[in-house]
């Protein structure tokens, strides 16, 4: 299984998935096709999304298909989730089938790569996005290519005078109803590789660990300490 996930598709002043044009470079070696999945844009037109990814791969050599235009992959093209909302990317999954196409493509061999919402879907289930809930996914089980949750856009600051719960306290509540689960926040500017069983952070930033009955834990970039 060869998957990057990333925390966000861009860098403050700077162009789309360029922060991690290297990782992609990596992971699609080799590869000169990849099929795109953007029903995590709400207000963004899928065909405009499509092109914005396309764009941001040229330079690798890449072209970029969209799932809305072909309904599955096609043999030697990688996967591509991009973010936005979260249930809406898992609702249109799981309404055209495309979850167990995905996992048995990813089962195979066939790279995958998510970013935000894309991430999310990695992992054993959806509850540690971010996003609102603004369509019934009709169940919370994602893709499940890695054992641990992932908080993309992991930040634990507070506004000042703000009186709401923190990152941090709101994950510590998922880890708390669900403790045999740990959740990584990864913070913006990082992102994961899992390739030969390896999972590596990477990245300017610690990520951190979240579990249960443990204190709040970095994540240096390098191997998971998990």
């Amino acid at each position: 299984m060869t998957l990057l996930l990333l925390s966000n598709s861009r860098n403050p002043g700077g162009e789309y998935l360029a922060h991690a044009l290297d990782a992609f470079a990596t992971l699609l070696a080799g590869r000169s096709a990849a099929w795109f999945v953007p029903f995590a844009g709400v207000t963004v037109p899928w065909d405009g999304y499509t092109t914005t990814v396309a764009t941001a791969l040229a330079p690798l050599g890449v072209t970029v298909t969209g799932a809305h235009v072909r309904p599955t992959p096609a043999a030697g093209e990688a996967i591509l989730v991009g973010g936005g909302n979260t249930f809406q990317l898992l609702a249109e999954m799981r309404s055209r089938g495309l979850l167990d196409v995905v996992r048995a493509a990813v089962a195979d061999g066939v790279p995958y790569a998510g970013w935000s919402a894309g991430a999310n879907l990695a992992c054993p289930t959806i509850r540690t996005t971010n996003d609102m809930p603004i369509v019934d996914p009709r169940g919370f089980d994602a893709l499940g290519f890695v054992p641990y949750q992932i908080n993309p856009h992991f930040t634990n600051a507070m506004p000042p005078g703000h009186q709401g719960e923190t990152r941090e306290q709101r994950l510590t509540e998922f880890v708390t109803a669900n403790p045999a689960v740990p959740v990584l926040g990864l913070p913006e500017g990082d992102w994961l590789t899992v390739a030969d069983g390896r999972h590596t952070l990477h990245g300017p930033k610690d990520a951190v660990w979240i579990r249960h009955g443990q204190p709040v834990t970095p994540q240096p970039p390098g191997p998971l300490a998990r």
